[in-house]
């Protein structure tokens, strides 16, 4: 493989790092909402997901430094995809968030190698699992699927949309 080309290979595989921590850093935030939201029977679970994405952003974070970038900054806060009054909507939030980051993880899979490729693959995995449980639905292919019905790229951004806000501004 010439230089350029892993350059090209470092580079796209910060950016989709990138992405996945924007996506964490959203995917902590919206468990904060579903935590505030959810009926004590699932509150344990749900502070299982919001303790594992923590984990998950701050491995993101050294990953990103260890590439020589600067790990993207979270926002002060997010918009919701929806309303959120009620454990329901928790449930579904909780779902949405799962669903998204598998998006964002299938990205990270296609762009690392060795370990990380193997890490984002677990993420992929444990994401998609979560989904399932949230919602009770599964699909085919996780991280692919949802991600064909919007139209958009990692972490649920359009086309084109580079700021970590807008790349996980709906959780």
């Amino acid at each position: 493989m010439s230089d350029e080309a892993k350059n090209e290979a470092k580079k796209a595989e910060l950016t989709a790092l990138q992405a996945a921590l924007a996506a964490e850093h959203a995917a902590v935030y919206g468990y904060g909402v579903v935590g505030g939201r959810i009926a004590g029977a699932r509150r344990s679970e749900a502070r299982a997901a919001w303790d594992a994405h923590r984990a998950r952003r701050d491995a993101l974070t050294r990953e990103v430094r260890d590439l020589g970038g600067q790990p993207v900054a979270a926002d002060a806060a997010y918009a919701l995809p929806f309303p959120v009054p009620d454990s329901a909507a928790a449930v579904r939030l909780a779902a949405r968030l799962e669903e998204r980051l598998a998006g964002v993880y299938a990205d990270l899979v296609r762009a690392a190698a060795g370990a990380r490729r193997g890490s984002a693959a677990g993420a992929l995995r444990e994401a998609a699992v979560r989904a399932v449980r949230w919602s009770g639905e599964s699909v085919a292919f996780p991280g692919l699927a949802e991600r064909a019905a919007e139209g958009t790229g990692a972490a649920g951004t359009t086309a084109g949309t580079t700021s970590s806000a807008s790349a996980s501004a709906t959780p």
